[in-house]
């Protein structure tokens, strides 16, 4: 860090330009940076710059023992309010671990994984396995005095995003009908799990004390069949040409209800915020998956 020009993967530079709020944060991190480097005794690295980061700044780091880790800042950001509340919830099974932390900046010192491999480098198959276990452990209920917001908040906030750009919709009774589904599914659920939100091969590593860690969990308590959205989004091209066989397959291995996994996943296709809504392939793979 001493003498370097800070580096900013370019997704997170783009996210942090959207809001004031961001901004600002963004101006603040190479003093955070210095400050945490040297009150939590780290040597700092090059941060990772690839298309996973778009949240926060992460970046590898030697502890003051030579053990490496890995130093995470989450700019301010709704979805990731409580990651650190899910690295302890979580505690290491199957997360990494969380070492140190400070609440106040966003802060996350990590366990390290090694050989760090992403599960997207396997075909679609085997990751249907992967997620489809590591969802399963992930999934509890949640502690009496847990932190964690219900399913809702998130779908609401997404539905008046999606509702501030009604004059950019492709098809206004295809957005109309996911904006209903995100507003009734979670009432509709009676289920209250501990959920990721945003599991997907991206947000999850190969490791040496587990064959796969979770990554960048983002929790929110409800209906567990959500859970599988993020993934099968991932899965477009097969998702288009067998939206029943695709489906069917991934909420057979998670054990959950198909037809929710169908309507979740349609939702967040048909209504879910975005940053161009004239690409068409949201809305291809909507009709093919369409109740």
């Amino acid at each position: 860090m001493k003498g370097m020009a800070l580096r900013i993967a370019g997704r997170l530079a783009a996210s942090c330009h959207k809001t004031p709020q961001r901004a600002a944060w963004l101006d603040r991190l190479p003093d955070v940076l210095r400050n945490l480097e040297h009150r939590w005794s780290l040597a700092l690295d090059a941060p990772f710059d690839d298309e996973e980061v778009s949240c926060s700044y992460v970046a590898s780091v030697v502890r003051a023992d030579g053990t490496p880790a890995v130093l995470k800042i989450g700019m301010p950001h709704m979805e990731g309010e409580h990651e650190i509340h899910g690295l302890r919830f979580w505690d290491g099974d199957p997360t990494v671990r969380l070492l140190m932390a400070d609440d106040d900046l966003g802060a996350m010192l990590l366990e390290r994984c090694e050989p760090g491999t992403v599960l997207r480098a396997l075909p679609e198959c085997e990751q249907d396995v992967v997620i489809s276990g590591l969802l399963r452990r992930l999934w509890r209920a949640p502690s009496a005095q847990h932190p964690f917001r219900p399913l809702s908040a998130l779908t609401e906030y997404w539905s008046d995003e999606t509702l501030a750009h009604i004059e950019q919709w492709p098809d206004t009774g295809l957005v109309r009908e996911g904006l209903r589904l995100l507003t009734e599914l979670p009432r509709t659920e009676t289920t209250e799990l501990v959920l990721a939100s945003d599991l997907h091969a991206g947000n999850i590593l190969r490791a040496e004390r587990q064959p796969w860690l979770v990554i960048d969990p983002k929790p929110f308590v409800g209906d567990p069949a959500y859970d599988a959205t993020q993934h099968l989004l991932n899965c477009s091209a097969r998702l288009r040409s067998d939206p029943d066989g695709t489906i069917r397959s991934f909420a057979d291995l998670l054990g959950v209800d198909h037809e929710r996994v169908r309507l979740w996943t349609f939702a967040r296709a048909a209504a879910g915020p975005r940053d161009d809504w004239s690409n068409g392939d949201l809305v291809a793979l909507a009709r093919a998956i369409a109740p």
